[in-house]
Formats: structure tokens, C-alpha cells, sequence
């Protein structure tokens, strides 16, 4: 059920730097056409810096690790009707056979059994902002807690309740620290988020993961702030929000309805932020992996 492409498996054979990429950015992330370029761009960055990119989705039965050209376009292809493939989903596409693109938490299922250390994505789920009155909490959040994996990302997607993420996150053992900044980046927005540690650079961060791999099961979290934010996304977030509440938009399907809307009313400022943090991420996960195992 899982297939590792032959570049992927060679680079992990001979310990090189591998980072692993989500498929759903590809496939709900953006407008129709524009995912298709985000995910091009995250692999060329990887690959500018040395590492090998291993973009995860679920296809004709099996757990794809590393798509080629043709594959990611068909995940591109499908678009909204691809299944959003998180820990519980993936499974359930390999029996149908659908096209699954995979979350953060499905791309971690992929990490696990293939072996990767590092992936990349824009941010990460949480904890929902009503979680008070409906408890609702990403997967992605068990899946890190036990996947040895360093996520870097830019923070935890500010449309969550993003204290209580992090309480939840330290509960489970899961390092979250900042990227040259002590201030949990929010996604859209460089500022606004609790205070964290810090690591200084790429060197940093390959050791941190190196010993706390040696003390835990866990991964740990690196938030790079986004170099071109957007700080009035709260706001907008907020109206998203009540929207998707009106519409009874619930589970999966609110992530996919907050993004459309904030890049709708922003004009689309939300969306040209995301495409760049995306990118960004993906050059600071190739970075410290090529780092990690340069170390050995």
C-alpha cells in the first residue's frame, strides 16, 4: 500500500536530506490552477538547497512518497473533489481507490513509514476557536505528537484558537519554537501569537531535533514568521468565522471555506502571503534537513 518513489528511497538508503509536502495545498489550498504552482515551487526550492522533495498524496490504491510530474498534476486535476486525506481517511481512499491529497496529519502517516524527519507546509491545525462548544481538534496534532518529524511552517493557522494549540502541544510533548523571533508567528501575521523559544538558524534547529529525537517520539514545530504579512487578517478571520457558522460549515470542510473567504475579501493579499510562506517553509525544511545530515 505505500510506494516510495526511486529517488526518494535512494536518498533515504544513502541518509540524505528528504523533506516531505502536503497535497491538500495543492488541491483546496488556492483557486483552481494555482495550487499546481505552489506545489512546483515548494519542490524546486527544496531541490535549490539540496534536498529531495517527497510530496505525499494517496493514489490508485497506494500511499504515494514522491509524485511525479504527471501525479501531482492529477492531484492538481481533481481539485475539491480529491478527498482530504488526513491519519483516519487514508486507508479509506487506498480500499476505494480515490484520489486523496494529504493534510499535515496524512503526510505525517506517510513520514512515519517511509522514514522522513522533515516536512514542509504553510501552518499547521489546532485547536478550534469553538472548541468550548463543539470539540473540534486537527489531527494533525496527535499525528506530530507521535511522528519524529521536524514541521516547518509558519505557526498555527490564526483562523484556531492558537494559546490553547499551544497549551495542547506542550501536553503532548511536542516542541513549538520560533525561527529567529520568540513570538509564535500567526500564518498570516509575523506578531500576535504567545511567546516561545527560539532557535538561531538552521544549525540550531538540526540539533535541537537531533537530541530531543533522542529523548522523545514526538516531533517538534519551527515557526518561520512570514517575510510579507498581512496583519489585518484577524480581522477578516473573525467575519469568516461567524460566516462559516451561519452556513453550519463544520469538520474539514471549515479550513477549505475560511481560505476562499479571506482571499475573496482581501482582495487577495491572503492568498499572495500563503503562496509565499509556503515556498519559504519549504526552502527553511530543506535547509535544516541538508543540515541534519551533513551533522550524520
Amino acid at each position: 500500500m505505500l510506494r516510495i518513489s526511486e529517488e526518494v528511497r535512494e536518498a533515504l538508503e544513502a541518509g540524505g536530506p528528504v523533506v516531505a509536502l502536503e497535497t491538500t495545498i495543492v488541491a483546496h489550498g488556492f483557486p483552481p490552477g494555482e495550487g499546481i504552482e505552489v506545489g512546483r515551487e515548494c519542490e524546486a526550492r527544496l531541490r535549490a538547497v539540496g534536498a529531495v522533495p517527497a510530496t505525499t498524496a494517496v493514489l490508485d490504491g497506494e500511499l504515494r512518497v514522491g509524485l511525479s510530474a504527471d501525479e501531482l498534476e492529477r492531484i492538481a486535476s481533481a481539485g475539491v473533489e480529491a478527498l482530504k486525506a488526513g491519519p483516519r481517511d487514508i486507508a479509506t481512499c487506498i480500499v476505494r481507490g480515490a484520489i486523496g491529497a494529504t493534510t499535515v496529519g496524512g503526510t505525517l502517516v506517510a513520514c512515519r513509514h517511509a522514514g522522513i524527519r522533515f516536512m514542509a507546509t504553510g501552518g499547521i491545525g489546532g485547536v478550534h476557536r469553538s472548541w468550548t462548544k463543539r470539540p473540534d481538534v486537527s489531527a494533525d496534532i496527535p499525528a506530530i505528537a507521535r511522528t519524529q518529524v521536524l514541521v516547518a511552517c509558519s505557526g498555527i493557522k490564526s483562523l484556531l484558537d492558537v494559546p490553547a494549540t499551544v497549551e495542547l502541544l506542550e501536553t503532548l510533548g511536542v516542541p513549538v519554537v520560533g525561527y529567529g523571533t520568540q513570538e509564535l508567528p500567526l500564518f498570516y501575521s509575523a506578531h500576535g501569537g504567545p511567546r516561545v523559544p527560539a532557535v538561531e538558524g538552521v544549525e540550531d534547529a538540526a540539533s535541537l531535533a537531533r537530541a530531543h529525537w533522542r529523548l522523545s517520539e514526538s516531533g517538534l514545530v519551527v515557526a518561520r514568521p512570514p517575510v510579507d504579512g498581512f496583519d489585518e487578517a484577524e480581522l477578516l478571520i473573525e467575519a469568516a468565522l461567524d460566516e462559516a457558522e451561519a452556513q453550519d460549515v463544520t469538520g474539514q470542510a471549515v479550513t477549505p471555506f475560511l481560505l476562499a473567504f479571506l482571499h475573496e475579501r482581501s482582495g487577495g493579499r491572503t492568498l499572495e502571503v500563503n503562496r509565499r510562506l509556503a515556498a519559504d517553509n519549504a526552502t527553511l525544511a530543506g535547509e535544516v534537513a541538508v543540515a541534519f545530515s551533513r551533522a550524520g
